[in-house]
């Protein structure tokens, strides 16, 4: 796996769910698998830097893209709430936020767009993906063990109610020495999606 190094740093005050705000620093990346703009946040007793926080295993987010969930307050998707969630618990507990630009389970924002017009008519999320010739998840999370590794992280607390990114992280030489559940935000807009990843729950 290639060297990738901590590029550039930069302490940022995050609004919080509760409306507190928070100083975290933001870290920008050099070397990534991907050539993309990923970005680690570390928020709490981490937020004085690599090395700086208490002594123990961090917790760790990895939280894919949602422009429509994250930014939009899109309610087909549980993805703003379980950002919330995440900044919540990592402040408390101090830890570090992966944000990994993998919008629509990585086939891309336009490309989910499409898929939830097939949603509309019936598909569920990872058959509608299949349908427009995508893989039903086509996340991979090499650039997440590599930014932990710049990180100085070699084992981590991952807190997360998908057991593919501790299988991926796992075959990436990253120790997850716990894999933390999140709570499920269950709406009448989202029922069918949460439904679908339960069914289908090799990767869920």
């Amino acid at each position: 796996m290639r060297q990738v190094t901590i590029r550039k740093q930069v302490r940022l005050p995050v609004r919080l769910p509760d409306g507190r705000v928070a100083t975290g620093r933001l870290f920008s990346f050099d070397g990534l698998a991907d050539g993309r703009e990923h970005v680690a946040l570390a928020l709490g007793d981490r937020a004085d830097g690599p090395g700086t926080g208490p002594a123990g295993v961090p917790l760790v987010r990895l939280h894919s893209e949602c422009l429509t969930g994250d930014v939009l307050g899109s309610r087909r998707c549980d993805c703003g709430p379980q950002l919330d969630d995440s900044l919540d618990r990592l402040e408390t507990e101090g830890g570090y936020l992966l944000y990994l630009r993998q919008e629509g389970r990585g086939i891309g924002l336009y490309a989910k767009i499409d898929a939830y017009t097939l949603q509309d008519d019936g598909l569920d999320t990872f058959d509608a993906n299949l349908a427009l010739g995508y893989p039903e998840d086509a996340r991979d999370y090499t650039v997440a063990a590599q930014m932990l590794r710049a990180l100085g992280l070699d084992e981590i607390r991952l807190l997360s109610n998908n057991p593919d990114k501790t299988a991926q992280l796992t075959r990436l030489g990253i120790r997850v020495v716990e894999q933390v559940p999140m709570t499920v935000h269950l709406t009448p807009s989202n029922q069918g999606y949460l439904a679908a990843k339960a069914a289908r729950s090799r990767r869920y």
